[in-house]
């Protein structure tokens, strides 16, 4: 059985008992069902991951202890930060779910002219901590010691304003650049994707404005959550860790 791989914010020490978060903790008392005899592996963002005995299971508390840290990294060399235009229904949590097991860093959502997406500040709130818990999640799975970060919503003229060192690429079906053609990044990626309904063409001058250079990924038009996870393939497998 694999041994689970459970994020604990909190701060972990070889040999000292930690009780778990209550998220954990519910994972691990009624979803998984675990008991004394298990062990299970937990990491706090902070890198590597520490194995754990299980030494007290109960309704509202679990306690682990740490018997061995592993400093073990399955990161990309290739940073990368995506800005995603808001998509509709559960296309958005899809989107943040597989970038995470994709390698991305971090994830801006943008509210762009056609997202079609509007939510009040409480909505809004609610939306980002939601986001961020399935980057969490996505990043147990996939076996991740380092916790995407999803930055809250802004608007796109915004994220474009942003300071960065990194290459700025957004995608355009007529576009006279590959991937393939792009000088490898020595201060990460930035990469842009439309929402649902695409960019206007005033963003897209906005974004070439901004010094983005875009780029193509074929003949066919893809959705936008299938444009952003084969963006951040390509990437990964031009530059960063992915084989084939």
């Amino acid at each position: 059985m694999r041994i689970p791989h459970i994020f604990q914010d909190s701060t972990l020490e070889v040999g000292v008992p930690v009780t778990l978060s209550d998220d954990a903790a519910g994972h691990i008392g009624r979803v998984l069902r675990m008991t004394t005899q298990d062990k299970v592996s937990l990491f706090n963002g902070k890198g590597g991951e520490y194995l754990c005995s299980l030494v007290e299971i109960g309704k509202k508390k679990v306690v682990a202890l740490p018997e061995q840290f592993d400093d073990k990294s399955v990161e990309s060399p290739l940073h990368i930060h995506l800005g995603q235009g808001i998509s509709r229904g559960d296309k958005m949590d899809f989107t943040i779910q597989k970038s995470v097991e994709l390698g991305v860093n971090e994830i801006t959502p943008l509210f762009t002219t056609r997202c079609g997406v509007k939510l009040n500040a409480e909505r809004l709130a609610k939306k980002h901590q939601q986001w961020q818990k399935i980057a969490i999640a996505a990043a147990e799975q996939s076996g991740r010691n380092s916790i995407t970060i999803i930055h809250p919503p802004i608007e796109l003229t915004q994220w474009l304003q942003q300071t960065t060192q990194a290459l700025k690429l957004t995608l355009h079906p007529r576009a006279n650049h590959s991937i393939k053609t792009l000088p490898a990044p020595t201060q990460g990626v930035r990469f842009l994707v439309g929402p649902e309904g695409g960019f206007t063409d005033e963003e897209m001058t906005a974004t070439s404005d901004s010094g983005f250079t875009d780029v193509r990924l074929g003949p066919r038009v893809l959705r936008t959550e299938t444009a952003a996870l084969t963006v951040l393939s390509a990437l990964q497998l031009q530059f960063g860790d992915l084989t084939l």
